[in-house]
């Protein structure tokens, strides 16, 4: 907005280079253009500032479709007020002369012209289609029809409007009608998830099949192993068992050969023992002969007493010695034939 200075008497402007001012003083233009710097008298001065900057005004068209559908899209119109002086003389955009701002509200007079034109722009070039053509028809052709009937308004080239683009969004039906529209693509999107689901699940199944097989894979060769193991083991210990027998046996063996030389060599030394003893006796008694009969009766005795007992008293009766004698008579014959078997 123009920025004023108030001074004793006068007042000075100061505007910027997107707004066009137009300075009249008692039916006289006195100063006009865009960015102009001035003094003036208050008094007589009117004073109207143009914006001459490109601008944007929303636009919300609702129409009905030849099905008998209400549908709406919005439009964006950029516009700019080209001819300044023909704009001020159709719209008043007089400012205040202490503030500098509008004394009214001169774009919005200029927006109502732009949604009608717009609107009617918009209905004309939609109107006649149905609602699914509608909503799969394109928007910047749609747009460019409306611009260009939009630019030979004159409506609003009596206000000095051009317009300089036009843009129109999505068509959009009632919420319930999109909503049905909607559903057989939602159910297609559903479909196609399900499918997607199914798909992830299989695979997940047959992942977890081909885990279970692993695991009953590796478990049936842990038990391979362990019985080979096992197998292994008893293997082992029956070899262990066999070589303990066999070292037994052989243990075995060199005891009973040991016990055998040592039974062989006992007999051999019980047999020389014999000999010997009966090569002495034979000895003994080759000594004997050629003795006479009181010499051998002499060594009977000798023998005899040897083996007999300690005797501390002695009493001797006839009868004991005529019974000793018939004794020692009977052991003489005794010996006697025994050393000539000897002999023999």
């Amino acid at each position: 907005m123009a920025t004023i200075t108030a001074y004793p008497f006068v007042r000075h402007l100061r505007s910027t280079a997107t707004s066009y001012v137009l300075h009249t003083a008692r039916g006289e233009l006195k100063h006009g253009g865009a960015g102009a710097a001035f003094w003036f008298r208050p008094m007589p001065a009117a004073i109207s500032e143009v914006p001459v900057d490109d601008r944007e005004h929303q636009v919300l068209v609702r129409l009905r479709t030849t099905d008998l559908h209400e549908v709406a899209t919005p439009a964006a119109v950029t516009y700019r007020l080209a001819d300044p002086a023909l704009a001020a003389a159709r719209i008043d955009f007089s400012i205040d002369l202490r503030k500098g701002t509008w004394l009214g509200r001169p774009l919005d007079l200029v927006g109502e012209a732009i949604f009608g034109a717009t609107g009617a722009a918009v209905t004309a070039c939609m109107s006649n289609a149905d609602l699914r053509t509608l909503l799969t028809i394109d928007p910047a052709a749609t747009a460019g029809q409306v611009a260009a009937m939009l630019r030979a308004d004159e409506r609003l080239r009596s206000i000095g409007v051009q317009i300089v683009d036009v843009r129109l969004g999505l068509v959009r039906p009632d919420p319930d009608v999109e909503k049905a529209l909607q559903t057989p693509a939602r159910e297609v999107i559903q479909q196609e998830a399900d499918r997607a689901t199914f798909e992830r699940r299989a695979v997940a199944v047959e992942r977890e099949a081909a885990i279970g097989e692993n695991e009953l894979a590796n478990q049936i060769e842990l038990a391979r192993r362990r019985e080979q193991f096992i197998a292994q083991e008893g293997t082992n210990a029956r070899r262990k068992a066999e070589e303990a027998a066999a070292a037994g046996a052989i243990a075995t063996d060199a005891e009973a050969r040991r016990t055998l030389a040592l039974a062989q060599a006992q007999a051999e030394a019980e047999r020389a023992r014999g000999a010997a003893a009966a090569d002495a006796e034979k000895a003994r008694l080759t000594a004997y002969d050629g003795v006479s009969q009181d010499v051998r009766m002499a060594l009977v005795l000798q023998e005899v007493a040897a083996h007999l007992p300690d005797i501390d008293q002695l009493v001797v009766t006839p009868e004991l010695v005529s019974s000793l004698l018939g004794r020692l008579a009977g052991a003489g014959a005794g010996v006697g034939s025994a050393a000539q078997e000897v002999k023999a």
